[in-house]
């Protein structure tokens, strides 16, 4: 990740004002005066740091992540690869593996996982435009989520999804009257 992409993630993500230039005093004054956009501005900072290949930098960002964790309980391991447009509904209980590939404009709401049943050398990719409900799990060996999707709250997905769809779980352990 290069300093213009960082910028541009913090300008588009943290500041939200895409039609003016990006200033590093507008990003920190944000990231101060929004609570919810301190974790994406924290995160997006520790990622950068790691993806360096500096041992210092990537001691510090695994430092900043781990404070994240115990303030947030949102875990979305450094090395992750997330395009631009991160929204977080809720941080709350959110765990992203860092063998995913994400595109644009991803939304994740609270208390969903995505990961691998294994950690290896599978990746999970998802596409642009995403939006993930919250309480839902994605966990495979290699799944790949394309573009325009929407995943309901709740769901659990273990397949590809194919683009342009809506998935949810039907929910196989509902509660039943007694005949």
């Amino acid at each position: 990740m290069s300093v213009d992409e960082l910028k541009q993630c913090l300008h588009r993500e943290v500041i939200g004002q895409e039609n003016k230039p990006f200033s590093w005093g507008k990003a920190i004054h944000s990231a101060y005066k929004k609570p919810k956009k301190r974790y994406v501005f924290w995160w997006r900072l520790a990622n950068f740091l790691y993806l360096s290949n500096r041992r210092y930098r990537q001691k510090l960002a695994k430092r900043i992540n781990r404070n994240l964790f115990f303030k947030y309980n949102t875990e979305i391991e450094l090395g992750t690869q997330i395009g631009a447009g991160l929204t977080i509904g809720h941080q709350a209980g959110i765990v992203i593996s860092r063998r995913c590939t994400i595109g644009e404009n991803f939304t994740v709401r609270q208390n969903t996982t995505i990961g691998l049943k294994s950690d290896n050398s599978n990746t999970i990719t998802i596409g642009n435009n995403v939006n993930i409900g919250a309480n839902s799990c994605i966990i495979s060996e290699h799944i790949v989520i394309g573009d325009n999707v929407t995943i309901g709250a709740g769901a659990f997905v273990n397949h590809d999804i194919p683009a342009n769809s809506t998935y949810h779980s039907v929910n196989q352990f509902c509660i039943r009257p007694k005949e």
